[in-house]
């Protein structure tokens, strides 16, 4: 409901635009990721660095599970110090593992997500510049992403309003 009410909103925002002889351009940054060198290449050392994290992973949980089979194989002949020294492995084992994946990969906080950041930051970089660029050379007063969501990359500073809502925030005066 709320991206409708947006759409809705742009589509009057447009047409205000319009008559006032703005322009608005878009472009579909899915199509920019996928064929510009930089963030190919980009992608590809990510892809890579997921690739060698996820083989350790694949191999800590072989070893995990050869621990497992190992232990119920001999569980029956084990004197009972043995057993629970057996078991306290495999629940560390089974916690390394654990942490393991958690600062690899978690949402939002794993390496990934930095080296994700780290990787494509220069990348995102010379496409908001060149989203700039264009813009500019076009008369453009507002660039928007028609993938996924809509996202405003480029706006002309002279429709900038935000210091002018702060002010009116700090002074209490809404």
């Amino acid at each position: 409901m709320k991206k409708y009410i947006l759409f809705i909103s742009i589509l009057l925002s447009l047409n205000i635009f319009a008559q006032n002889g703005l322009k608005i351009g878009y472009v579909d940054s899915e199509i920019i990721l996928s064929q510009y060198s930089e963030a190919i290449k980009a992608q590809g050392d990510l892809d890579a660095i997921t690739s060698k994290w996820t083989a350790q992973l694949d191999s800590m949980t072989q070893a995990y599970q050869a621990s497992i089979q190992d232990y119920q194989k001999k569980a029956e002949t084990l004197k009972d110090d043995k057993k629970l020294e057996a078991q306290q492995k495999i629940i560390r084992m089974e916690q390394e593992i654990l942490e393991f994946r958690r600062q690899k990969f978690q949402q939002g906080s794993g390496e990934i997500f930095k080296k994700q950041e780290e990787i494509f930051a220069p990348v995102k970089k010379k496409i908001y510049e060149a989203i700039k660029k264009v813009a500019k050379e076009e008369n453009m007063s507002f660039v928007f992403d028609k993938s996924g969501d809509i996202l405003l990359l480029y706006a002309d500073e002279a429709f900038d309003i935000t210091f002018k809502v702060l002010d009116t925030l700090r002074r209490g005066t809404n």
